[in-house]
């Protein structure tokens, strides 16, 4: 055989071949296209003349402020220069000699950054330059802006050089590429066009397939009806699940950062169908996904719109006056000030009340506070003077910062290095699926709740012309917290428990803030929760005396609330047969709105 003959590439070949190279020159017109919109974008950012949640010129200031943190303690800053280069030492030794093994770090899970002392080097020796990283920055200043800042920056610095980021590093990705004859690169490019497409120039990394699911088809498919609405929300009464029911309706209140149906998601894992399954006639908020004309829809507007104004329909629905209410995230704060509001005139409709992931004292908000202070809430507003809301994706963008290498790096490895489409996740789909926020209830309680506490002291915040005070509410409380949740820390959910004026059920679920909300009971317990009768004033104490449950702390919910009630069942209500007009079947219209 000739060694032209042995170079001839078959027809099939290079037809493939062909065929991805005109792929390429498509997708490479189309990134042109976008990449103009892209640098636009980037610079008014960078120049302060379009909002972003990073302000540059702060992050800046923070460093510039350290600085003299490390000259001040040169000794301790050699020594822990020191410390890292043993320790990375250290880390190729053990890649070299094999004695690394393997790491519990997800980035690096895949057996492959187990395959040569290179690639274990270059895991472990980056893993070693974090943790000296964390260890060094230990010199700041405790509890300053500034420290929180460029502990939160220097994370992200890290975690986007991480070795698993790069595809020439990362040996799945690696292998990946020559398996599919470059075929995973060309995806990888599709998806990164597809996603700046999205974004019109800013790049929306995908974390969900948004054709997996349909919301009434899919997700939120409880039977129910609507049987009130007005401009801020649609409120829906379920069908019963049980032939008779408590007595008093179940009303829940949804964060209006997201859609209602985190409630509702699938039959097995929704909420709202585990209390109807109890007994419970269950009422639940959907909120509108505001426009330019709701920008002056204050926090007022929604209590008044919201819980006090659903209240009122319920009674009308169902004859009864006492209530049982649920709140979640910005929803539980609604609630909780909704109470203070009605204690403060008289008003004993709630019975009971659940928060969940809910914070009423902002003393620490954890990393959140990298993003949120005066100098933000000026950009703020004057973003919002001509919309008239804030666009879904910058708080998206906040909390996919936060938890970084699940939100963001994760997808950039499998959507760009490897190729692939993310699977489809009931969870993130809803995540991704975010609204708006009109501009008068967010600057109000970016300022008033986040920046100055207002819930923590009496009487600072007034609502319809009522100062409200947390310490006069005396319904039964159930306050649910998870362990690893970084929006609302469980250490700063705690504090509720000596805030309040009545009994209070602490409960500290597992996992993080939507994963450990909403863990139905299953065959397989997933992450158990903790619970303790008494409340010792810091939460680390609590923690160690707290005795571990497996499982779902959603019987713990409903056996709570089903001991707050003596009074004997009632036939079940129908939404049909209520004193309110059906208006659509639910889910409703509002949650479908883009």
């Amino acid at each position: 055989m000739t060694d032209t003959q042995e170079t001839d590439h078959s027809p099939a070949e290079t037809s493939e071949f062909a065929r991805q190279s005109a792929e390429f020159v498509d997708l490479m017109t189309r990134l042109q296209a976008v990449l103009a919109r892209a640098q636009q974008t980037a610079s008014a950012k960078v120049t302060g003349e379009d909002f972003s949640i990073v302000d540059i010129r702060s992050v800046a200031e923070a460093y510039l402020r350290a600085l003299p943190t490390f000259f001040e303690r040169p000794f301790e800053a050699i020594e822990q220069a020191q410390h890292f280069w043993l320790d990375w030492a250290k880390a190729w030794q053990a890649a070299w000699t094999g004695e690394g093994g393997k790491v519990a770090d997800k980035r690096f899970r895949d057996r492959r950054w187990d395959a040569d002392p290179v690639t274990r080097g270059l895991r472990d020796g980056h893993l070693a330059l974090e943790n000296a990283t964390e260890e060094f920055l230990k010199l700041l200043p405790q509890g300053t802006k500034e420290s929180l800042r460029v502990r939160f920056y220097t994370r992200q610095l890290l975690s986007a050089l991480s070795p698993s980021n790069f595809l020439m590093l990362n040996p799945a990705a690696r292998e990946r590429l020559f398996e599919t004859d470059g075929r995973s690169l060309l995806e990888g490019f599709r998806n990164l066009v597809e996603d700046l497409e999205r974004g019109e120039g800013r790049l929306d990394i995908a974390t969900n397939d948004p054709q997996a699911f349909t919301v009434g088809r899919d997700l939120a498919t409880t039977p129910g009806k609507v049987v009130y609405e007005n401009a801020l929300m649609q409120l829906i009464h379920y069908e019963p699940l049980s032939p008779d029911q408590h007595r008093r309706p179940l009303l829940f209140v949804p964060p209006w950062i997201n859609k209602y149906y985190i409630f509702d998601m699938r039959p097995d894992n929704s909420l709202v169908r585990f209390m109807l399954e109890q007994g419970h006639s269950v009422f639940l908020i959907s909120w509108v996904n505001p426009t330019r004309e709701h920008a002056a829809m204050s926090f007022e507007d929604y209590m008044k719109l919201g819980p006090l104004a659903a209240l009122e329909a319920m009674e009308r629905a169902t004859g009864e006056r006492r209530f049982d209410i649920l709140g979640f995230c910005i929803g539980g704060i609604l609630v909780m000030a909704t109470l203070a509001l009605l204690a403060a005139r008289g008003d004993d409709r709630i019975a009971t009340a659940t928060t969940l992931a809910t914070m009423v004292d902002f003393t620490d908000v954890g990393e959140i506070g990298v993003f949120i202070d005066r100098d933000r809430l000026a950009a703020l507003r004057e973003h919002m003077a001509e919309k008239g809301y804030l666009e879904n994706h910058h708080l998206q963008d906040m909390f996919s910062m936060i938890r970084e290498n699940d939100l963001v790096w994760s997808f950039h490895v499998m959507n760009y290095l490897m190729g692939q489409k993310p699977p489809a996740f009931d969870l993130l789909y809803w995540n991704a699926d975010s609204t708006r926020l009109p501009a008068a209830m967010l600057l109000w309680y970016l300022e008033r709740v986040y920046i100055e506490n207002g819930l923590r002291h009496p009487g600072q915040i007034i609502l319809d012309g009522t100062p409200i005070d947390l310490s006069k509410i005396t319904v039964p409380c159930f306050v649910l917290a998870t362990k690893e949740d970084h929006i609302a820390p469980w250490t700063s959910i705690y504090p509720t428990t000596r805030l309040l004026g009545g009994p209070v059920k602490f409960v500290l679920g597992g996992s993080g803030h939507i994963a450990g909300v909403i863990n139905p009971p299953a065959g397989r317990p997933k992450y158990g929760y903790w619970l303790r009768d008494d409340y010792p004033e810091r939460p680390s104490d609590w923690l160690a005396g707290a005795t571990h449950h497996p499982g779902s702390w959603w019987p713990e919910w409903g056996a709570w609330i089903a001991a707050q009630d003596d009074e004997p069942r009632v036939p079940a209500r129908r939404p049909e047969t209520g004193a309110l007009p059906v208006l659509e079947d639910a889910p409703g219209r509002y949650v479908l709105a883009k």
